[in-house]
């Protein structure tokens, strides 16, 4: 355990207290990683006249291919206007194709074009090269502890989208 940070055994649970400065320190580490974080994608976004909504279209269609628009409002958590914005600059770019589904034609189903999964693959590429860089950096114990924070900082309901993602191993 870190130091400066006390745990208090009870009940056979371990709970860690930290002090409100060192919980405003984590706060700020998150605002100022979720920045470098989404640098590099930004300046790819924005050579296509795109912003991050449309990077976590792209982002999550490639995820889930086959994807349902309600099932991405879900994920996304924005508004059915918000993300029909966000589609229809993709779809009339060529990054997106809406097909009708097969059993239910008032779905629409989701699919990256060759142009769109390019693009997907530029933005990924360089997050990953980030993270990659963080992970050696801190090790594999600092890794697994980061990963059960950001789960722990999940709503129930997006936990569940995460897990379904994981669970695909794609």
């Amino acid at each position: 355990m870190a130091e400066g940070m006390p745990a208090v055994a009870q009940t056979g649970k371990s709970l860690l207290y930290l002090t409100d400065e060192q919980l405003r320190k984590g706060t700020e580490a998150m605002f100022f990683a979720y920045r470098g974080f989404t640098a590099d994608p930004d300046r790819i976004l924005q050579q296509h006249g795109y912003g991050r909504a449309h990077h976590r279209a792209i982002h999550f269609i490639h995820r889930a291919p086959g994807t349902t628009v309600n099932n991405l409002l879900s994920i996304l958590g924005v508004t059915k206007q918000s993300l029909n914005r966000v589609l229809r600059a993709l779809i009339a770019d060529g990054l997106v194709e809406s097909r009708i589904g097969a059993r239910d034609k008032r779905e629409r189903h989701l699919f990256l074009t060759e142009t769109g999964a390019e693009l997907e693959r530029q933005l990924s590429d360089a997050q990953r090269e980030r993270m990659r860089a963080a992970y050696r950096a801190a090790g594999p114990e600092a890794v697994a502890g980061f990963r059960q924070v950001l789960e722990a900082m999940m709503d129930p309901e997006q936990r569940r989208h995460f897990q379904r993602l994981s669970d695909r191993g794609v």
